[in-house]
């Protein structure tokens, strides 16, 4: 089963790191998305650009709403996503568990795991409706 986490971030913080700080945890982190790679539950992922490089999309008086930057004002923003393949949400919890970026960030970051929606069936009606 695939799972979505979300890795979130405080950027000032992350920011006011020292460049060799910021690449050695990098570094570690990578290692660790390389042996999740290896064991096959690794199924995708990207870093995001800063939060000050978001848009948001809203469906407001009839009509499409743009924002700059993210919607929530929070100290911590989504930083990326990593897509996990697990057996279970225990098993997904393991896994990122050992993540290092837990244990670097401590309290200036956080990682929330969602379980992927099967949507093949909702897909399929719909597709069956539009045949008609």
């Amino acid at each position: 089963m695939k799972y979505i986490c979300l890795g979130y971030i405080n950027e000032k913080e992350w920011e006011s790191a020292t460049e060799e700080e910021q690449q050695a945890m990098m570094d570690e982190c990578f290692i660790y998305d390389d042996e999740l790679r290896k064991n096959g539950h690794f199924a995708g992922g990207e870093a995001l650009q800063g939060s000050q490089s978001a848009t948001t999309l809203r469906w407001r008086n009839g009509g499409v709403s743009i924002t700059d930057g993210p919607f929530a004002e929070t100290k911590e923003q989504i930083g990326g996503i990593m897509i996990l393949e697990a057996t279970d949400l225990n098993h997904a919890i393991r896994l990122l568990s050992n993540h290092p970026s837990l244990r670097l960030l401590r309290d200036r970051g956080s990682w929330e795991i969602r379980p992927a929606a099967d949507l093949t069936a909702m897909i399929e009606a719909s597709e069956q409706r539009r045949k008609g």
